[in-house]
């Protein structure tokens, strides 16, 4: 029988994806990380236009169009106060494909990689794909990360830690202190501070800031993408930057695996960074919204759950037996355990679904927890 690499026994299919299949059909799905508003009309119609006129019937530049880059650029100046050359810009497929090259630019085989836990799923199976070891690190009570944990981790072995804010899967925001810190660590250790901030502007209380803005030794890269702010997931389209030394690095390995970002998708991500902004504060009204009404019904419930400031998920501790209960009753939620060992007695809500719905799923999640009980 054929062999297969040892880096991708070490990793599996997402517990995420294992919980979807295992819903019926008619299930509530609060397990989708993917807003339900509809792509931004002027973003669709610079796709259409492009597709039109013939512009993406090509490879653009590995890095991406200008244009694109260019607006990822002031983007950075506007949101930010960050001054980015376009050159130091990749235009990648998604996020998802940001996050891969940075790690396997970065990381040598058997390095360590700091993370939390419990953290995005990506930061794991991507560490093993790059050779590394995954060094979780625990939370906070609030489910922020303390920059002494992530400092305590660092070993002569350590390549990169990443730091998520807005975080999945806990809805966390980190303070403007904490990034400081994370800057100073990734300067004073001389590590790669990977900062993933696909949710920034999913922010309720509190502000969004980027390491970044306090990093002067290039030891920081900023991953972001239009997928959350733009209601874009399916359109692939992300981006990183940082030193130049370090973009050329990683473009090494983005033309290899990808050539270039999708072209349509490009001009829709142009067209959405330049354009109005508004669609951008509607969806966050109405996430902040959905988070109030669902921790006052797991107050209700009895719940504790550590407020999200942003993103929108909320992380609430959970009896044992809670999340296979609610799944019986059509509720589709994700286990803690999912997001690393120390999210074992909790389970991720994701509240991207319209109040109605978000309504009648705390109704089903309220009898489930008194049937736990009893």
């Amino acid at each position: 029988m054929t062999e297969f690499s040892s880096r991708v026994e070490q990793v599996s299919i997402s517990g995420i994806r294992e919980v979807f299949e295992a819903a019926g059909e008619d299930a509530i799905n609060l397990g989708l990380g993917q807003p339900d508003f509809p792509t931004p009309d002027h973003a669709r119609e610079a796709a259409v236009d492009a597709i039109r006129s013939g512009k993406v019937d090509a490879y653009t530049s590995n890095k991406g169009t200008r244009e694109l880059r260019e607006a990822i650029a002031a983007k950075h100046d506007r949101d930010n106060d960050l001054e980015v050359d376009p050159e130091d810009v990749i235009a990648t497929s998604g996020g998802s494909e940001a996050l891969h090259i940075a790690l396997e630019a970065h990381v040598n085989e058997g390095e360590e990689v700091v993370f939390p836990d419990p953290g995005f799923v990506s930061y794991d199976a991507l560490t093993h794909l790059a050779g590394g070891t995954p060094n979780p690190v625990g939370l906070r009570e609030d489910l922020t990360m303390d920059p002494a944990t992530v400092e305590d981790a660092i070993t002569e072995d350590t390549a990169a830690f990443v730091v998520n804010s807005p975080a999945n899967p806990t809805g966390a925001v980190q303070s403007p202190e904490d990034m400081r810190e994370f800057a100073r660590i990734a300067s004073d250790h001389d590590v790669l501070c990977i900062s993933d901030e696909v949710y920034e502007h999913q922010v309720f209380e509190g502000e969004h800031r980027s390491p970044a803005e306090f990093d002067d030794t290039g030891n920081v890269v900023v991953v972001n993408a239009c997928s959350k702010a733009y209601s874009m997931t399916g359109w692939r389209l992300g981006w990183v930057t940082g030193s130049n030394e370090r973009i050329e690095r990683m473009l090494r390995v983005h033309q290899y695996a990808q050539a270039c970002a999708s072209a349509p998708a490009q001009y829709a991500a142009e067209a959405a960074l330049t354009g109005p902004q508004e669609p951008v504060a509607e969806m966050r009204e109405a996430f902040e919204e959905r988070r109030d009404v669902l921790l006052a019904g797991f107050e209700e419930m009895g719940l504790e759950c550590p407020t999200p400031k942003g993103a929108f998920y909320a992380m609430p501790k959970v009896p044992e037996g809670w999340v296979e209960e609610v799944i019986d009753r059509g509720v589709v939620v994700v286990p803690g355990d999912a997001f690393g060992e120390n999210g074992d007695g909790y389970a991720r809500i994701s509240y991207a679904t319209d109040l109605e719905t978000l309504k009648e799923a705390i109704d089903v999640m309220a009898e489930a927890t008194a049937a736990v009980r009893e």
